[in-house]
């Protein structure tokens, strides 16, 4: 599995250019920007104030799941699932391959080809997977309410808890690799 994944990374390294990760920047930020100014808020419209499952980073019990599905109503379930999931589909393919380019880029900046952190670049790969896991789930949810299960709810709960987990360690990975890039930066000076 080691080994694949170097080979992977080798392969992408072809990829982890300025010229390719800045456009991709801005088409992740400005597709999570979009949720977050338009399409989260136009369902919350509907939620009686409640934070859609999207936003629950820590999970969420049958108890809050039923109620925010009925306090959103049929027309805010049709909104979710027709608006906001959409472009959640979207939004993790970018965030994946975005940010593990990323990774690659500034760790090859900032560490020693031989290092073992070149193998966690494809974090953001596990957030783009549970994210992917957890918008089923929510369809899944919307789709079959009023008759959805406990332990569906709590599938769902752990992929995002799981998604914002990796997303966590991806930021912290990033601030790790910027500081690489400047320790290794001031040793120079």
């Amino acid at each position: 599995m080691l080994r694949l994944l170097d080979k992977l990374r080798i392969l992408l390294n072809n990829y982890a250019r300025a010229r390719i990760i800045i456009p991709l920047i801005i088409i992740t930020t400005a597709t999570y920007t979009y949720m977050l100014m338009f399409s989260i808020p136009s369902v919350m419209e509907y939620s009686g104030g409640m934070k859609i499952f999207d936003m629950l980073a820590t999970g969420y019990t049958y108890d809050y799941a039923r109620l925010l599905l009925t306090n959103l109503g049929e027309e805010g379930r049709r909104v979710y699932l027709t608006y906001q999931i959409p472009i959640d589909m979207v939004y993790p393919i970018f965030f994946a391959v975005t940010y593990t380019l990323l990774l690659l880029f500034i760790f090859r900046s900032g560490f020693k080809s031989t290092s073992p952190i070149h193998r966690l670049i494809f974090i953001p790969v596990f957030a783009g997977f549970f994210d992917y896991l957890e918008n089923i789930g929510i369809i899944i949810m919307l789709r079959s309410y009023p008759d959805f299960s406990p332990a569906w709810v709590n599938i769902t709960g752990i992929f995002s808890m799981a998604k914002a987990a990796f997303t966590t360690i991806f930021w912290l990975l990033l601030l790790i690799g910027l500081a690489a890039i400047t320790k290794r930066r001031l040793r120079r000076n």
